[in-house]
């Protein structure tokens, strides 16, 4: 095939995907929801479509260690939503591998029989929210929108409408729907040096933002309930550590024999998170023989 010919063929493809998105949709159809306690939301050409989770996470909130204070404010808020309370919709941010997204699948685990329902979202197509929230709202089950890792490049798609649904638009979310997010950036949006310089000082010595400033902090303010996660010490690390070999049925002078190899992995990997711990635990397991659980 000439140059030319396969340059002409992907601008075809190129003018047939964006005619494709001028054309008008099919609604969203429900997914099987019997099948599942979670969905994936997922968009394939013009229409999106729910997919059931097969295999969910099992993790429970008892797996979670040294981050009680969370857990407590994560589980409040969720039990007031699963209850028919009022309940805010929640940001989780903080150092990677803390157990944001962990915290949330336990959650799910913990309130699933008293139907509570997850759909995780991409950032990429936040664009459709407004299409799931109708999709569900007249649903019994109450829902989680679940978007893990959350962060926008500027200008990006999607971040409009999570502002709009959060907080401002006619088309607000229903009372059966509440968004969880986690990101490792408090405001959602990259933060630049130059933004300083837009930062006014009054007669009296206040400093207030530009608007630049406050465009970036007015999404991450639509959250109602900030729940900060922070990097562990090591004494929190071990205690992680021990947590999951516990869990993966290691005995108590394995647990203590464990440490210092647990310490120079931890160090290899040049940080101490419960994801780093977890994976430590996972190695060992498998070298001792124990089989996966």
């Amino acid at each position: 095939m000439s140059a030319a010919l396969e340059t002409l063929l992907l601008r075809a493809e190129a003018l047939l995907a964006r005619l494709e998105n001028m054309l008008p949709q099919d609604a969203l159809t429900e997914p099987d929801w019997s099948a599942s306690i979670a969905f994936r939301y997922r968009r394939r050409g013009p229409v999106g479509r729910l997919d059931p989770v097969r295999h969910v996470s099992t993790i429970r909130l008892s797996d979670l260690r040294e981050v009680d204070a969370q857990k407590e404010r994560l589980l409040r808020n969720t039990a007031q939503f699963v209850a028919g309370r009022q309940a805010n919709n929640v940001l989780l941010t903080g150092a990677r591998g803390t157990g944001k997204s962990s915290l949330v699948k336990a959650c799910l685990n913990e309130f699933a029989d008293r139907g509570l329902r997850l759909i995780e979202v991409d950032k990429g197509d936040l664009v459709d929210l407004p299409d799931l929230i109708d999709l569900v709202a007249d649903r019994p089950e109450r829902f989680i929108v679940f978007c893990d890792d959350l962060s926008f490049d500027e200008g990006e798609a999607g971040y409009k409408e999570l502002k709009s649904i959060l907080d401002g638009s006619v088309a607000a979310a229903t009372p059966n729907v509440l968004i969880y997010a986690t990101s490792n950036r408090r405001h959602l949006l990259p933060e630049y040096m130059k933004e300083n310089l837009t930062y006014t000082h009054t007669d009296d010595g206040e400093v207030h933002p530009g608007e630049v400033v406050e465009e970036k902090i007015s999404l991450s303010e639509r959250f109602g309930l900030w729940i900060s996660f922070y990097p562990f010490t090591q004494a929190e690390y071990l205690a992680i550590v021990a947590q999951w070999l516990r869990r993966f049925g290691v005995d108590e002078a394995s647990i203590e024999a464990a440490r210092q190899e647990s310490l120079v992995w931890a160090l290899e990997r040049g940080s101490r998170s419960g994801r780093v711990a977890y994976q430590f635990a996972r190695d060992y397991c498998g070298r001792i023989g124990l089989a996966a659980a």
